[in-house]
């Protein structure tokens, strides 16, 4: 699968675009992320805000395997 991801440092988001085509149904906003699904239930792109500082993070989490992010 491939993704496309779009970086906007004005508003500090990262957009990660799962699936171009499809209808915008709802979103769904856990802290920093927001999922946005389609009308067939499935996540067409997710916005991670505050990138600049959770990105790192989660980085940092794949070596020492866990992160607490506040």
């Amino acid at each position: 699968m491939t993704y496309k991801i779009k970086y906007s440092e004005e508003a500090d988001v990262l957009t990660v675009i799962l699936e171009e085509k499809g209808s915008l149904s709802h979103a769904e906003e856990v802290g920093d992320i927001i999922v946005h699904y389609g009308d067939d239930g499935k996540p067409l792109f997710m916005e991670i805000l505050r990138a600049s500082k959770l990105i790192p993070l989660m980085v940092e989490s794949l070596a020492k395997k866990e992160v607490t992010v506040a």
